[in-house]
């Protein structure tokens, strides 16, 4: 009888493994954003996932963005921009360049929620962080997310 149990246990304990990561792994996409000719050094990615209110969670990752004062024309601020599958532009946020005390690259991120759908995320150079519409200046975009 034990050597009937025991294959029992053993696929019992695979089985609520499985059930115990699974959760843990998120349903985020993630998405590379392009090559930029502003900051041609810049890359980064965004993570998109909803959450259990059904917001979306938006996470942006961007290394060596260059100082905002050393981009052409001379700006204040990077703010991120996302724009919703209402075809709007939303305003997600100052994203704020540095470095670590151990390494001379510039890193930045933002989290956000929004009960909006995210279909691109860009940013702008901005000459302040509560502008309401995106300026010209794109710095970074990620590709239209609908089209994967």
């Amino acid at each position: 009888m034990q050597n009937i149990n025991r294959p029992i246990k053993s696929i019992f304990l695979v089985v609520f493994a499985v059930m115990m990561i699974v959760p843990l792994t998120s349903c985020a996409k993630k998405f590379t954003f392009l090559s930029s000719t502003v900051v041609p050094g810049a890359d980064g990615y965004v993570k998109v996932k909803k959450d259990k209110n059904k917001n979306y969670i938006v996470k942006i990752e961007v290394s060596d963005l260059a100082e905002v004062e050393r981009v052409q024309p001379t700006k204040t601020t990077y703010v991120v921009w996302m724009e919703t599958d209402e075809g709007n532009a939303e305003n997600l946020g100052q994203l704020k360049s540095s470095t670590s005390f151990l390494s001379k690259r510039h890193t930045a991120s933002l989290e956000t929620a929004s009960s909006f759908k995210p279909v691109k995320v860009f940013i702008t150079t901005e000459n302040g962080t509560n502008v309401q519409y995106p300026g010209r200046q794109v710095v970074l975009t990620t590709e239209d997310f609908t089209v994967k």
